[in-house]
């Protein structure tokens, strides 16, 4: 049962102490005032909050002589001195400390029964700027941040219609983090939309430290398969252009990625620098990403296949793959110990300080790219396939799809190195099919491919012109179809 708001305004503020224990949190304090007939106490986070607005409202506060019967006299003088302040009232105390502890200030008055909430909420957090992720040539330079106030501003700033949702709740028995579900309300599917809002209302924890990541894995049930079933995008643009198609993003507070659902294979192959370019050139460069991608998976595996087995090879192909002279080491193993270096290097990069990663990119390149080779630890092929290997997964435009997409590379490779041709053709067969079988919100993964749609399939190959793309695509079930008016 919660607990209500007292008239007596000691008794608030035992309760306070008691729970929040005030002599002892240094940034959660409260002032006491006599404002005209009625004494109140004012209760507020600074670590959260604009202090110079505070201030100012407090001087405006000290200011008021006349007498105030009751809490809504109050707050209509608040309403009057300060119109751009938002102002609500609340009557327990449980709603009471969660706002404050939100960053809103609290204010109580003897006899009243209620508090006073006012939203004078800054959090602390860096400005606006591109994702390291998603970068483009041209385009927008503004990307989400760790604040989901300047978030869903970001996004309303690019879609100013009226029917733009931002519902908020929030999730976690003790870091109670904010959640906005962000929908379209004409366009986006009812049915997907309430089965997310079922799904985030069931979850019971303590916190989310690790923000949209935990989210995913209650909403989506993520198991142990490595495909991503949700889209993350730091780009406003991104956001707003699936909010259009019919999407739903939802925006975790203390995250700068945004989860969109539901998704497909192919939307992770998407880039913001394909649309901001012409539709020629966006064809290309979709093509030379489909074509790194493809090589990321399955460069390494055809290629040990046709050391395993030189007679698969061409004549004209036959000056491929080291003789057995060549090498000492294995080349299954050569390239598992070169996949692992690869990937202590990226680690390395990612936790060294920024003046010292160009050093290290050096000593790495020396070690691996000259010495390794002079010592005959690995042959200079080897290192030649994983280098375009990896550029293939640099180039994937998800960096969790690129992670996936390793992982089975390391599973044909191994498969290829114990049963040749048939665990090649065995392992690819049963991956495209499990990728066909999963399903993202009931969305089918492999989709326009699986099931087959040729229209909504020409525009993954192909990037059409905006005024060509009139309709939505047909997988989210958006209520409105039509982009433009017929």
């Amino acid at each position: 049962m919660k607990e209500p708001i007292h008239q007596k305004l000691k008794r608030n503020e035992q309760y306070l102490h008691d729970r929040l224990d005030l002599d002892v949190n240094y940034d959660i304090d409260f002032r006491e005032y006599h404002v005209g007939n009625r004494d109140i106490q004012v209760y507020f986070c600074n670590s959260l909050m604009n202090t110079q607005f505070a201030i100012e409202m407090l001087k405006q506060i000290s200011h008021v002589d006349r007498p105030l019967t009751s809490v809504g006299a109050f707050k209509a003088l608040m309403e009057q001195n300060l119109p751009h302040v938002q102002v609500e009232l609340v009557d327990n105390m449980d709603e009471a400390v969660d706002k404050l502890l939100s960053g809103l200030i609290v204010i109580m008055g003897e006899s009243w029964g209620h508090g006073i909430i006012i939203d004078v909420r800054e959090y602390p957090g860096r400005e606006p700027q591109e994702p390291d992720t998603e970068r483009v040539v041209r385009g927008s330079r503004d990307g989400y941040t760790e604040n989901i106030i300047m978030n869903s501003g970001l996004t309303r700033r690019r879609i100013r219609d009226e029917r733009l949702r931002m519902e908020m709740l929030q999730v976690g028995e003790r870091s109670k983090t904010d959640i906005c579900i962000s929908y379209i309300k004409d366009i986006a599917d009812p049915d997907l939309l309430e089965e997310v809002k079922t799904k985030l209302g069931r979850i019971d924890i303590d916190g989310i430290p690790m923000a949209e990541k935990a989210i995913e894995e209650f909403v989506i049930g993520q198991a142990y398969h490595p495909f991503p079933k949700v889209r993350f995008t730091e780009r406003p643009d991104v956001a707003a252009a699936h909010l259009f198609e019919g999407h739903i993003v939802i925006f975790v507070d203390t995250s700068p990625s945004v989860i969109i659902i539901p998704t497909t294979y192919f939307h992770h192959l998407q880039h913001a620098e394909e649309f901001r370019q012409t539709p020629a050139l966006g064809v290309y460069l979709r093509w030379i990403r489909f074509l790194g991608i493809f090589v990321s998976i399955f460069l390494l595996p055809l290629w040990c296949l046709f050391v395993f087995n030189p007679d698969l090879l061409p004549p004209h192909l036959d000056f491929l793959g080291p003789s057995e002279s060549d090498y000492k080491i294995p080349i299954f193993w050569q390239f598992i110990f070169a996949e692992v270096g690869v990937d202590l290097m990226r680690m390395a990069a990612i936790h060294t300080p920024s003046p010292l990663a160009t050093a290290m990119g050096l000593i790495a390149a020396i070690l691996i790219g000259e010495i390794a080779i002079e010592v005959g630890l690995f042959i200079s092929e080897v290192i030649l396939y994983l280098a375009v290997a990896a550029i293939g997964m640099f180039a994937t435009p998800s960096y969790e799809l690129s992670l996936a997409n390793k992982l089975i590379r390391l599973l044909l490779l191994t498969s290829v190195y114990v049963f040749k041709v048939p665990g090649f053709m065995i392992v690819t067969t049963v991956v495209f099919v499990y990728l066909a079988s999963i399903k993202s919100m009931r969305t089918p993964y492999l989709w326009p491919f699986i099931p087959f749609n040729l229209k909504a399939f020409l525009t993954v190959i192909l990037r059409f012109t905006t005024a060509m793309n009139k309709t939505r695509p047909s997988i989210v079930h958006p209520k409105n179809k039509r982009k433009q008016p017929s």
